[in-house]
């Protein structure tokens, strides 16, 4: 038996299940259009935060952060499967598909933890303006730095204890990347502790970020409906928006997914890749769009770049036209 459970030295992708191969061309190459958005718009925010000092705050040191985790999840997760309908590709080396399994899920807990350090920004900035002074950029990047650290140790565990199984009832994983799910059902061991293990984990990351956010806006709600002057209550929602559609983008589908579960209404296996696909790769194409346009800084530093370059492109044509 054991001379069996060395047969599998790969994987295969099924990617979306039952889709036919005269649409694998259009698949990839929306595919590649949304890893290529993932990449520009998130290394644009990026480099954009890192040039102008004064974005140098605490609030787009965490969009930064958001933005790395985003860039880094489109980068793990689309190549591969871009690969597998553009060239046919379907076959995923063991230790490749363990590797992508860890980033997958250590970089949406780190994203979740984030998420709260973003809430915990806000709240002090409103709840508690003058101690807002303390939450310094070297504060906000620490808790920052928490957040990947708890997020790596996690899945460090539950990466060995999936790595550990022997695997011999198939070597087809359905879906378009690597997950630990999808992975340890295909174990010829029995699977129910670790797969609780890996949930509660799962859960604990899911949940315990979202109660404090909540808490979080709830409380920052109230303080809002204390202000009497309209104009001071807008104001101090507009500092919010960003994060709360951040926020409501990455947890509304994965609840509502959850809840459905909970309830016993089931997705077929072609409708629940698609819409696990969505919910990871629709927050990271996003989330850079709501950056620039919902954040007034944000904002006014492109407008001046977007002034400057037409200034220079005038007197360009000024000098060109002075010498012809």
């Amino acid at each position: 038996m054991s001379s069996y459970w060395t047969v599998i030295y790969h994987f295969f992708l099924t990617g979306f299940p039952g889709l036919s191969t005269q649409y694998y061309g259009p698949v990839s190459l929306l595919l590649l259009i949304v890893f290529l958005a993932i990449a520009i718009d998130n290394i644009f925010i990026l480099v954009l935060v890192y040039r102008e000092r004064s974005l140098h705050k605490p609030t787009y040191l965490i969009f930064c952060h958001l933005a790395l985790s985003d860039l880094a999840f489109g980068t793990v997760t689309l190549p591969k499967i871009i690969s597998k309908y553009w060239f046919d590709d379907s076959v995923v080396e063991y230790n490749t598909c363990f590797v992508q399994m860890f980033f997958v899920h250590f970089l949406s807990a780190t994203h979740s933890c984030i998420l709260m350090v973003m809430a915990l920004d806000r709240f002090i900035a409103i709840c508690s303006p003058l101690r807002y002074s303390a939450f310094t950029n070297n504060v906000a990047s620490s808790l920052c730095g928490v957040s990947w650290c708890l997020a790596a140790s996690w899945m460090v565990y539950v990466l060995m204890n999936a790595y550990g199984l022997s695997y011999c009832n198939s070597n087809v994983i359905v879906h378009c990347y690597c997950d630990n799910h999808s992975i340890i059902r295909l174990a010829c061991e029995n699977i129910r502790l670790i797969t609780t293990i890996a949930f509660v984990g799962a859960m604990l990351f899911l949940l315990v970020p979202l109660a404090f956010i909540i808490f979080s806006y709830f409380a920052i709600f109230f303080v809002v409906m204390r202000i009497s002057n309209l104009e001071g209550r807008r104001r101090t929602v507009s500092t919010c928006t960003p994060q709360l559609l951040i926020t409501l983008l990455y947890y509304t589908p994965r609840c509502f997914v959850y809840l459905c579960n909970f309830l016993g209404f089931s997705f077929s296996l072609p409708i629940r890749v698609i819409v696990v696909m969505l919910y990871s790769l629709l927050p990271a194409t996003i989330n850079p769009l709501i950056y620039c346009f919902k954040t007034k800084d944000i904002k006014e530093c492109l407008s001046k770049r977007i002034k400057m370059t037409k200034i220079m492109l005038v007197l360009a044509n000024a000098e060109l036209h002075d010498v012809y």
